[in-house]
């Protein structure tokens, strides 16, 4: 299943470096290669190999809507009754925390906004709407964390900040970034979750003396900020995963180079017709021009 996988990557990522990472030899995979399978055999190997591997990269974490999602953004074609199936045959069962019942108090309720985004991913110009999130990123002694804020028109990633801590000053720091790059008008929709730092009082005051609008995510609703849960995706398996981050100095080198010198200015993205969020941006202005 593994040569499987290589095999539908190929073109995205060096064999040996492949091979390294699912710890297979390369020698294997062309011999696998050269063996004598029919399409629809191969087909389904990939699929489940994409399944199996997913799965395990995302620590178990998604179940098959999200591993459906990820397959799909990676150009594997499959359904989602098909990869629940794969799911179930390979005794792949995602944590989904039943075991444990929130109770959330009444401070958790407060500064909740609507969702105005509703899911509508798709913007007509630059800061328009914009979305923001945080995600962890393992490194040898525990965890760093990463808030970024991306502008949908373009997907490019306008403002993020890194630090040892999740605080409202990592969410604020990565706001001031966006700001200070972009004209905002009245009437921007910046969307995300439900967490307690973008809640908090002073955040949405920097929100609203910008007069931009806040909306967020149902509640305990990933797909409401897809948009941004696919970039984290793509930042892990394209860069985090494989790096050996040793701290801090590390992650924010590793996070630097993805965002500002491949994914903003290289990285193609099916959204843009497969121009880079940059080369989007500035097409769209010299139509404006």
């Amino acid at each position: 299943m593994r040569y499987a996988y290589i095999h539908a990557h190929r073109e995205f990522y060096a064999v040996t470096k492949m091979s390294r990472w699912l710890k297979v030899s390369r020698s294997g995979y062309y011999k696998w290669r050269s063996r004598k399978v029919s399409a629809r055999e191969q087909q389904r190997l990939l699929v489940e190999s994409s399944v199996v591997t997913t799965f395990k990269q995302f620590k178990h974490r998604y179940g098959a809507p999200r591993i459906t999602v990820e397959l799909k953004e990676a150009g594997v074609p499959c359904s989602l009754n098909h990869v629940a199936k794969l799911m179930a045959a390979n005794d792949l069962q995602a944590r989904n925390g039943k075991g444990y019942k929130y109770f959330p108090s009444i401070q958790t309720r407060n500064h909740v906004s609507d969702n105005l985004l509703a899911r509508n991913f798709k913007a007509s110009k630059p800061n328009e709407k914009w979305v923001s999130d945080i995600t962890y990123i393992k490194v040898e002694r525990g965890f760093v964390y990463l808030a970024v804020i991306m502008d949908l028109f373009s997907r490019k990633i306008i403002g993020w900040s890194l630090d040892t801590t999740m605080t409202n000053q990592l969410i604020i720091d990565a706001f001031e970034m966006a700001v200070a790059s972009r004209s905002t008008e009245p009437g921007l929709i910046l969307h995300s979750d439900r967490g307690v730092q973008y809640r908090s009082g002073e955040y949405q005051h920097l929100l609203l003396s910008e007069g931009i609008q806040p909306s967020m995510s149902r509640k305990g609703n990933c797909w409401d900020n897809a948009a941004m849960e696919s970039f984290f995706a793509r930042l892990k398996v394209e860069s985090i995963y494989a790096e050996n981050l040793k701290g801090k100095s590390d992650a924010y080198s590793c996070v630097f180079e993805y965002i500002e010198m491949f994914y903003n200015t290289i990285r193609p993205h099916s959204t843009n017709s497969y121009l880079s969020p940059n080369n989007y941006e500035e097409s769209y202005y010299a139509r404006c021009a």
